[in-house]
Order: structure tokens, then C-alpha cells, then sequence
């Protein structure tokens, strides 16, 4: 209808946290680069926003709530490149990546309108 030369209808979210979780702040510019440049190169392109406001629970911490200012990465893309074996290889490979320097409790995605995490535990 529009004549685009790019149709893309799946949407992939990422959350890059501010602190670890022991609320120590972590170089968050670095990790949302790394994060664009990974997401441009396996799926041509991705738009971060601002700093929000969150919070996420902690269960191994006795459900100790840790709060943080997120970066919000969006990334549209096919169904066919999220399904492809080797491109979903080096996206867990860099979100453990993330999740592990980080020293996060886990990493939250969301692919269409489904909410993932990848767990770390201590």
C-alpha cells in the first residue's frame, strides 16, 4: 500500500538495567552500544530510548525489590530471522553475555507480546 521497500512485523524488546543487582550502577552506556550493535547486525537495525523507571523482584534475595532506570531497546524484524537457529545462537549468547558481567538476576526480553527472562542465579 505504502510501496516499502521493508516489511516487518515481529518486535523484539530489550531491558539494559542501570545497576546490578546489588544496586551498584554498571556501565549501561556500553552495554545499550553492544546491545544496537548486536541487533543491527543480526536483524538490520534497532532504536533505544531514554532511561525509564523500573523495578523487578528479587526471589533469591528473599523477594527484595531492586529499582533501576532501564534503557528500552526496540527492534522490528521478521518472524523468519527470530526463528533462525544461528541468529537466536548469538542473541542468548550476548544476553547471557550481558546477564553474567552485569551480575544480573536475569535478563528481560519481549518478543511480539511475550515477556521472557533469562535467569543468573547468585
Amino acid at each position: 500500500m505504502f510501496g516499502a521497500a521493508k516489511s516487518a512485523s515481529s518486535l523484539l524488546v530489550l531491558f539494559v538495567p542501570s545497576h546490578d543487582r546489588d544496586g551498584q550502577r554498571v556501565d549501561q552506556k556500553r552495554w545499550v552500544r553492544s546491545a544496537l550493535e548486536v541487533l543491527g547486525t543480526l536483524f538490520q537495525g534497532a532504536t533505544a530510548f531514554p532511561k525509564g523507571v523500573g523495578v523487578w523482584r528479587d526471589d533469591e534475595q528473599g523477594g527484595k525489590l531492586l529499582f533501576d532506570e532501564p534503557v528500552v531497546i526496540q527492534c522490528y524484524t521478521s518472524e523468519a530471522a527470530l526463528l533462525d537457529a544461528t541468529t537466536c545462537a548469538r542473541l542468548r549468547e550476548f544476553l547471557e553475555r550481558m546477564g553474567k558481567e552485569m551480575h544480573q538476576g536475569a535478563i528481560g526480553f519481549v518478543i511480539d507480546n511475550e515477556y521472557l527472562e533469562l535467569r543468573f542465579p547468585r
